[in-house]
């Protein structure tokens, strides 16, 4: 990989988010956790709502993992069988789960994978981009058919009915169409996840378990969110009921730029 990326080759494969954000030393954080196992999210999510009560769970901070139908109990932190899960160190709990579920369970091949990189290209000539920015450099822009895209989209929501022919969905394809290639590849990245296209097309976009899950816009009320939401794990964004196709513009792509400023931020 560091290979290609000095011989200026592009790598064909792309990885998660999380993963070129470990390339640069940048730390996980808890929305990372959402794009890759939503369910998990939402329950560690939950787990605030519980206040005192989280303690009748009788959890700690061990995870129990599962291979060839072997189970068997991993410590989330060292001495973790022995650490009780309370209100008190609910932060902690998750970070750990956090850490563990992104990093830690491939520790060896992350390692591995750094060494080879920084074996040829020195570390600090990658300080420059943000993980974006460096999965485009190592895999490039996509050639983004807006008709496949288009095409291949679902619409759910106040968008069920009338679907592609809503006023607001045309005025959405109309928006993108406009847009060069790398603003594209930012809303690709910014819906589900990656700037990646199928090589058989937006038919064949999958779910992060594999499954085919194309595109997805849901309609919303404008009081719901003020600017597009993304669902990375479901290849879906909420796109608010504008009222005019400029307002859509602008908050579409502050919507786009916000979450790329979020990130540089390490938030």
């Amino acid at each position: 990989m560091g290979k290609a990326m000095f011989d200026g080759q592009l790598v064909k494969g792309r990885m998660v988010k999380h993963l070129y954000k470990h390339i640069l030393g940048w730390p996980v954080m808890f929305s990372d956790l959402k794009d890759i196992d939503e369910e998990y999210y939402n329950s560690l999510k939950g787990l605030k709502d519980m206040g005192a009560d989280i303690e009748y769970l009788y959890a700690d901070f061990t995870t129990t993992e599962e291979t060839l139908n072997v189970k068997r109990t991993v410590e989330l932190v060292p001495g973790g069988a022995d650490i009780d899960l309370t209100e008190e160190n609910l932060p902690e709990y998750k970070e750990a789960n956090l850490k563990y579920r992104l990093l830690g369970r491939y520790e060896k091949q992350l390692n591995e994978l750094l060494l080879g990189i920084f074996d040829v290209i020195p570390e600090p000539l990658l300080t420059i981009f943000d993980f974006q920015e460096l999965e485009l450099l190592m895999c490039g822009l996509p050639a983004i058919d807006i008709d496949d895209w288009k095409e291949n989209t679902e619409y759910s929501g106040d968008y069920d009915r009338e679907g592609p022919n809503h006023e607001v969905c045309v005025w959405f394809w109309e928006v993108v169409s406009e847009y060069d290639q790398e603003l594209k590849a930012r809303l690709l990245q910014f819906a589900t996840g990656t700037s990646g296209v199928p090589a058989r097309g937006f038919g064949s976009l999958q779910w992060n378990n594999g499954r085919v899950m194309k595109f997805m816009i849901h309609g919303v009320a404008l009081e719901t969110c003020v600017y597009p939401r993304s669902h990375t794990c479901f290849n879906r964004i909420d796109l608010p009921i504008y009222g005019s196709k400029d307002e859509l513009e602008e908050k579409l792509k502050i919507a786009i730029t916000m979450a790329k400023a979020q990130d540089s931020h390490h938030l």
